[in-house]
């Protein structure tokens, strides 16, 4: 895995996976993150580190459309005009985030295995965040 820093875009797998969406016709672009946070979430095994890194990528698009959000403002994101997210996809990106910091991730492996590793799973918080601001009810919560 080329990468260089913890921003959604900063590896080569994302930056391919911006290319790609460049080269993607504009109607077409939405489903095509779609089909990326999908595929993420449906994995039921071992989640392989370039679909993770896939979907962090697509996740930080549209959280980017959302109060809050940050804009990708790195060379290595897409530089063709996005459409305007369907909000049905926040909470499909929410889920694709919790599952690449799931225990069968990866991505997340290979982060932990480094110093910056919770710095990494913070980043991944914000965008969760952005994505579903409803704060989690928590277990103990409901007694």
């Amino acid at each position: 895995m080329g990468t260089w820093d913890i921003g959604p875009f900063e590896n080569d797998t994302a930056a391919d996976f911006a290319y790609t969406l460049d080269e993607t016709p504009i109607d077409e672009r939405e489903e095509l993150v779609r089909k990326t946070l999908a595929r993420t979430v449906q994995t039921r095994d071992y989640l392989d580190s370039s679909d993770a890194v896939e979907a962090v990528a697509a996740a930080a698009l549209i959280a980017a459309q959302c109060p809050g959000g940050e804009p990708i403002s790195t060379s290595y994101g897409p530089d063709e005009a996005l459409p305007v997210f369907a909000a049905d996809l926040r909470p499909l990106a929410a889920d694709a985030l919790d599952r690449v910091v799931a225990e069968s991730s990866e991505l997340a492996e290979l982060w932990d295995e480094t110093a910056d590793g919770p710095r990494w799973r913070q980043s991944i918080s914000r965008l969760r965040a952005v994505l579903d601001p409803k704060p989690k009810l928590q277990e103990d919560a409901l007694f």
